[in-house]
């Protein structure tokens, strides 16, 4: 097993395009991070040039205690899963999880051991005499998964491994991969688009934006204490209200006492964290007026849709099936405690 460094790494195409600029972070002995972001901010490129698959423009990649920058992919003793599964559809199931271990010249009664713990592991023991277009997503996705555990790497690499699977399976699929990870104990890098998947998943998150970190963290961290606006509405389902302070705003009144910061700009505050006026906190620092929009039954709770008189939309949880009529005005309250202050560059004043 090993740990991930990655010390100023740094990747521009040509055109001076900067695709990654000059990202620096430590991943410990068999944890697994999850790199999560918009399309475009850097995170497959980043997983890319750790497998060795891209090269890095400057900066220095470890894994374990060597620096392979220079190596190429099979000498960097890695694994990694893809979103397309990358199964050879003549061979069986059996095949394709022995197919790398008998190119390494592994001994036959070890590629049986591994492959037998490895489809025990993932719960595909009856199909390991079937071909890839005899199973469903699902399995395809386990078989994938299994070619990389028998390989016994020093880290798992996973690209987008469950955008192709439906939303029961991606589900499943999540629990499947936290359990195998915290049973094997390797280390593991996982991308990911889907916040929700990367909150479920992750010891620590790495959100990017534009090539850049913007915070790294526990799920719980990011979520409670974002370091930006950026953060605070990438991470959470649904995202956190933003909401301009101005002088005199009459739909939003704030507590002097509550946010006296110098270069207060904007106040975050989460959906839950939202309440009607008559049910407000006693310590409440903050005060909305708005009308309501639109609702949203989402089973145990709804999400109630509203907008200010000055057009900006706001979004709050209720318990239950919600019976505010469309078109009711409200006045909605939050404690200071719950509220996140930014200032005007979109960075957060908390200390």
């Amino acid at each position: 097993m090993a740990g991930i460094r990655l010390n100023a790494v740094r990747k521009v195409y040509a055109g001076n395009v900067e695709a990654i600029k000059g990202v620096s972070l430590d991943i410990a002995d068999g944890e697994l991070v999850v790199l999560v972001g918009p399309s475009g901010c850097g995170k497959s490129t980043l997983l890319r040039m750790i497998a060795g698959l891209e090269s890095i423009t400057s900066g220095e990649i470890s894994i374990g205690d060597r620096v392979v920058n220079d190596l190429e992919p099979a000498g960097r003793d890695i694994a990694m899963v893809f979103q397309n599964y990358a199964l050879y559809p003549h061979m069986t199931v059996r095949q394709n999880l022995a197919y790398g271990l008998k190119n390494r010249n592994t001994p036959k009664d070890e590629i049986e051991r591994r492959i037998g713990e490895a489809a025990a592991a993932l719960e595909i023991t009856p199909y390991l005499d079937r071909k890839p277009r005899q199973l469903s997503g699902g399995q395809r996705q386990r078989v994938a998964m299994g070619r990389a555990i028998v390989r016994e790497p020093s880290a798992f690499l996973f690209d987008e491994p469950l955008s192709n699977l439906d939303a029961k399976l991606r589900t499943q699929m999540r629990v499947e991969i936290k359990r195998l990870q915290r049973s094997l104990a390797t280390t593991s890098v996982y991308v990911t688009h889907d916040q929700m998947e990367a909150m479920t998943l992750a010891d620590r998150l790495v959100v990017l934006n534009g090539g850049r970190i913007e915070q790294v963290g526990t799920p719980i961290e990011l979520y409670e204490r974002p370091a930006s606006t950026f953060v605070a509405t990438f991470i959470g389902s649904p995202s956190m209200n933003l909401l301009t302070v101005q002088a005199g705003q009459a739909a939003m009144q704030l507590s002097d006492a509550a946010f006296g910061q110098a270069g207060l700009a904007t106040v975050g505050v989460r959906p839950e964290d939202l309440h009607l006026i008559d049910e407000a906190p006693a310590d409440q620092a903050l005060r909305i007026d708005a009308t309501v929009e639109a609702i949203e039954l989402v089973g145990a709770e709804s999400y109630v849709h509203a907008r200010t008189a000055s057009q900006l939309p706001i979004l709050f949880r209720v318990s239950g099936r919600s019976q505010i009529p469309i078109g009711t005005s409200v006045a909605l309250g939050a404690s200071a405690a719950s509220l996140h202050p930014f200032d005007a560059a979109g960075r957060s004043l908390r200390s």
